[in-house]
């Protein structure tokens, strides 16, 4: 045992910060990569967070009246590991910082919400924790105004966050802020580490925001502290958490990998390992002995243990209180566990509209139509769109809007603000008991797909309604007209993409995605109208949640000679063309196949019954690119598809141009 009485003498508040300090660079050093510099940073507000104001128990990571903590600036992840293990989360053991960064430890190179208990969100890619924290803050106001009454204030926690000077150029932190600002989030603190050094240097080289500036002309509360001084970060804190109708910023001075006597406040404390000589030379700085690794001192132990009574206790005392609320509130008390268990009703589907045949109809229109049926019978189902919702159909006026002053509203206006919309849709999934969905065009897709990969990664739920799916899009032309979207968000693992082909095919893409609760789905619309099959005559539209179905054959019960499959609007393009062949005495197959990773799911037995890999002669029919539809129509195939970018012309001029006629559908089938 190392000799404990260099300890005795410094205030408690340092000796756990410097504790983080060291075993950081310990970390660090055993792996050989990581970033210090920000956890030695803001170990001493970490400090006052954690053991000062943060609401938590180690003991139930999930408890539902927890603040949440968002380490945004996930590149400084020993920090909140360090934190877990000190604060006695139980799986955080001293031998998973040990393992820092190593192959199914429990400490990966940046903190990941599914593997990780007392991780809130996942974080790395700078911004994402912006947005998610703004998600976090507006479920908090919902489930608030959703459950709270006047004698019982059931759900009255915060959000902070920390986020890094990479966080703050990051675009995605210009949307978020704004609209929390907006939104007048007064549960939402950040706290901003500004060191003023990145990897390439120090900040200034592309960097001079006046950052207070920027941040009250959002509408927040701005604090500007010495963010190494406790004290500070203290006072800072209670003013943050009593401050009213804003969401409010701790400017924060940090110096970046404080403590090491050669590399504090260099760009080199960011992101590299320290050495051995530099680590045992911090540790003297610090006063720590230097042969010692993951040392954490006995007073450190004792202060932490003590405060496991409060942190129990907080929790002891709401749950009598949710006890009393559920005596006089049985049905509020009903429906909010049934949020957090995310139960689905068991007549779920007999809700969904019912579409005539005989009548063209959008798929947004068709879309629309769902979503006002499944809120009607989900209460836990809410979103909006990035201020396109009369396009989208995705505005349900019965169940009001969402703003500063009316925090039970489900519809939201996102504002042009696609990324933000993304990220706080994932800051909602990741809170628990919603389903969070956002809508815009499909090709604007582009501007949200960091938040669809990490919602995926984490096994967040997420609906991502994306209309004006294909260059049906018509004059709008190529800048509006998605034509490889379809293929770059298939090759996202754990994301559900779903393509209908009619009105009736959409309400059951709306029931998939509301089932997948492990991950975000993608439903993408069509603009233009789109007959509605009858199916008296073609098979069910529920084969959708198989992911691909045989949709009719011209004869049944043979195995076919021909095989054309197809996705969304072109579905009827290809049945158009089979009857044709039908017509002729072909034995011929339409497959609707509006969603591969579905399809893919099921047992091969189902797949080869609609897909019977003794027929070789396939073709398929999408207003995509033709990128991965060889999986499914083979090498012998042929592929109907749009290589290229689109063009401004009506539709009808564009399908003729593009090929996507029966009569262009009739010569691939025969140049088989």
């Amino acid at each position: 045992m190392p000799d404990q009485t260099p300890f005795a003498a410094v205030p408690i508040e340092k000796l756990a910060a410097d504790t983080i300090r060291t075993l950081t660079i310990d970390a660090v050093e055993k792996a050989k990569s990581g970033h210090p510099g920000l956890p030695m940073g803001c170990a001493d507000f970490a400090i006052a967070l954690w053991t000062k104001y943060l609401k938590f128990n180690p003991a139930n990571p999930k408890w539902a009246n927890r603040d949440r903590f968002v380490l945004s600036a996930g590149h400084g992840s020993m920090l909140i590991y360090s934190l877990l293990h000190l604060t006695g989360f139980k799986k955080m053991t001293l031998e998973q910082l040990k393992n820092f960064r190593q192959w199914h430890s429990l400490t990966p190179g940046h903190p990941e919400s599914h593997e990780t208990e007392g991780v809130e969100v996942t974080t790395g890619p700078l911004g994402q924790g912006t947005g998610n924290s703004v998600g976090l803050a507006i479920a908090q106001k919902f489930y608030a105004a959703t459950f709270n009454t006047p004698e019982f204030n059931l759900i009255d926690h915060h959000v902070y966050t920390i986020v890094s000077d990479g966080d703050l150029q990051e675009g995605i932190s210009h949307e978020a802020a704004a609209l929390a600002g907006h939104l007048g989030l007064d549960n939402l603190t950040w706290f901003y580490d500004d060191n003023s050094v990145s990897i390439e240097g120090v900040t200034s080289l592309s960097y001079s925001d006046d950052v207070p500036l920027r941040f009250k002309g959002y509408h927040w509360n701005v604090i500007e502290i010495d963010g190494n001084d406790v004290k500070q970060c203290e006072s800072a804190l209670a003013a943050a958490t009593a401050h009213k109708g804003q969401p409010t910023i701790i400017i924060a001075k940090t110096v970046i990998g404080k403590g090491s006597p050669k590399l504090q406040g260099l760009p080199k404390a960011h992101s590299d390992a320290f050495g051995p000589d530099e680590v045992a030379a911090t540790k003297r700085n610090l006063g720590w002995p230097d042969s010692e690794q993951f040392l954490v001192p006995d007073r450190v132990k004792e202060f932490f243990s003590g405060l496991q009574p409060k942190w129990a206790k907080q929790e002891e005392e709401w749950n009598k209180l949710f006890a009393a609320y559920k005596a006089k509130h049985p049905e509020k008390a009903a429906l909010f566990e049934t949020f957090l268990s995310k139960k689905l009703p068991a007549n779920l589907e007999s809700v969904l509209p019912k579409f005539p045949a005989g009548k063209s109809v959008a798929t947004r229109a068709a879309g629309g139509e769902v979503l006002q049926a499944l809120m009607g019978a989900l209460p836990n189902l809410l979103g909006g769109s990035a201020d396109l919702a009369p396009s989208t159909k995705t505005f349900v006026k019965e169940f009001g809007s969402f703003s500063k002053d009316n925090h039970a509203g489900r519809n939201f206006h996102f504002g042009i603000r696609e990324h933000g919309m993304g990220t706080i849709m994932a800051g909602m999934g990741y809170y628990g008991g919603l389903i969070p969905f956002g809508s815009t065009f499909f090709v604007f897709t582009d501007y949200m797909r960091p938040p669809i990969r990490i919602s995926a990664l984490s096994q967040i739920q997420g609906i991502y309604v994306m209309t004006h799916d294909s260059i049906f899009v018509g004059e709008d032309g190529p800048t509006h007209e998605p034509v490889e979207q379809l293929a770059t968000l298939r090759a996202i693992p754990n994301c559900s993409v779903i393509r209908p082909g009619d009105a009736n095919e959409a309400s059951y893409a709306w029931l998939a995605a509301i089932q997948k609760q492990d991950g975000p789905t993608v439903i993408t619309l069509t603009r233009q109208n789109i007959p509605t099959f009858d199916r008296t005559v073609v098979a069910p539209a529920s084969g959708v949640l198989k992911g691909g179905y045989i949709l009719w054959e011209s004869k049944p019960g043979t195995t076919p000679e021909l095989i054309l499959i197809a996705t969304g609007s072109e579905v009827h393009l290809a049945y158009d063309a089979a009857q044709k062949l039908g017509s002729e005495g072909k034995a011929v197959r339409v497959v609707s196949l509006p969603s591969w990773d579905l399809f893919d799911k099921q047992p091969q037995s189902y797949r080869d019954e609609v897909l019977p890999p003794s027929v070789k002669k396939r073709v398929s029919v999408e207003a995509g690119i033709s990128l991965g539809w060889s999986k499914y129509v083979g090498d012998a195939g042929k592929s109907v598809s749009i290589d290229k970018f689109g063009a401004s012309a009506p539709a009808e001029k564009l399908a003729v141009e593009y090929g996507l006629t029966v009569e262009n559908v009739l010569n691939h089938v025969k140049a088989l």
